[in-house]
C-alpha cells in the first residue's frame, strides 16, 4: 500500500519539526523555537515527576513555597469549571486506555513491572481479540494478501498473524524498549486548546516522548519497537510482503495507526463530556 509510505513520510517530517518545540510559555520565559511552533504554541509533553526521595523532597518544598505565593482558585471559579475531563480507563466502554495520563497529572516514571503490565493488558484484554477479528475480516474481504486465501481458512490465516502483530508490537513498544532506554511510553493528554493543535500534538507523540528525567526525547521506543516488530512479521507473512516496499507499507500503517489512536485518546474525553453525557442529561 502506498498509503503507508506516504503517511510515514508526512508524519516523520511533522514529528521531526515538533522535536524542536519550546516548552509551554510562562510569564518568566518567552516563547522560543521555530516559527511554526511559535505560531501554533505547541506544548511539550508534561514532565513526569522523578521517583527518587531527594527529588520528591525538593518537589514537596517547592510546591509548599509556590502555595504560599500563589492564591488558590476558589470553588466554582473559571479554572475549576474548565478543568479538562480525565482520561477514562476504557473508551466507549470497550477500547482499553491504560497508557493514557489525564491532563495535569504528573506520575513518577513507570517501573519495568508497570510497563510490562500495560503491555500485557493491551495484548490480552478481550477487546484485543475483537479488534483483531474486525481488522482480519476487513483484510480477508479486501484480499489484502491473496496468498492467504479466502473463506474461513483465509480468515484464520489473517487472524493469528494480526494478533501476533499486535501482541509482539505491544511488548516491544510499551515494555521492552522503554525499560532498556528509560523512556515513558504513556500518552500524556494535553486536555485543552484548539482541536487542530491538540490533534497535531497527539499525532506527533509517536516521535516525541518524555524520558525518565521528564525531558522530551526522540521516541526511540516507538520508532525502533515498531520497526523490530514489523521486521519479525516478515517471517510469517506471504513472500510478496518480504521486500523493502512491503516492510515500509506495514511499518507506515503501524505508525499511522498509533498516531490516530493518540488523537482519538486526546479528543475522546471532550467528545464524551460534550456530546454523549450532555445528550443523556437532556433525556
Amino acid at each position: 500500500m502506498c498509503f503507508g509510505k506516504a503517511f510515514l513520510s508526512a508524519l516523520l517530517v511533522t514529528g521531526l519539526g515538533c522535536l524542536g518545540l519550546a516548552p509551554r510559555a510562562s510569564a518568566q520565559a518567552p516563547k522560543s523555537g521555530p516559527a511554526l511552533a511559535a505560531a501554533l504554541d505547541f506544548p511539550e509533553a508534561p514532565q513526569p515527576q522523578s521517583g527518587g526521595p531527594r527529588n520528591q523532597a525538593g518537589q514537596g518544598q517547592q510546591n509548599q513555597a509556590d502555595s504560599t505565593k500563589q492564591p488558590q482558585p476558589a470553588a466554582g471559579s473559571a479554572t475549576a469549571k474548565h478543568k479538562p475531563p480525565p482520561q477514562p480507563k476504557r473508551i466507549l466502554g470497550v477500547m482499553p486506555n491504560y497508557r493514557a495520563v489525564s491532563a495535569g497529572v504528573l506520575p513518577p516514571p513507570p517501573t519495568p513491572r508497570e510497563a510490562f503490565k500495560i503491555a500485557t493488558e493491551n495484548s490480552f484484554d478481550y477487546s484485543a481479540f475483537v479488534f483483531v477479528g474486525i481488522t482480519s475480516l476487513l483484510a480477508e474481504g479486501s484480499n489484502a494478501h491473496s496468498q492467504l486465501g479466502k473463506g474461513v481458512p483465509g480468515y484464520w490465516a489473517y487472524y493469528w498473524r494480526g494478533y501476533l502483530d499486535k501482541t509482539d508490537g505491544s511488548y516491544w513498544v510499551d515494555a521492552i524498549f522503554p525499560t532498556v532506554i528509560h523512556q515513558d511510553e504513556r500518552y500524556y493528554a494535553m486536555g485543552e486548546g484548539g482541536v487542530v493543535k491538540r490533534g497535531v500534538y497527539a499525532a506527533t507523540r509517536v516521535f516525541i516522548t518524555p524520558n525518565y528525567h521528564g525531558k522530551n526525547s526522540f521516541n526511540t521506543s516507538e520508532i525502533l519497537g515498531r520497526g523490530v516488530s514489523q521486521a519479525i512479521s516478515l517471517a510469517y507473512y506471504p513472500s510478496q510482503t518480504q521486500s523493502a516496499s512491503g516492510f515500509l507499507d506495514k511499518y507506515g500503517y503501524a505508525l499511522g495507526r498509533d498516531a490516530l489512536t493518540n488523537v482519538f485518546r486526546e479528543l475522546w474525553p471532550d467528545i464524551d463530556a460534550h456530546t454523549i453525557h450532555r445528550h443523556r442529561r437532556q433525556q
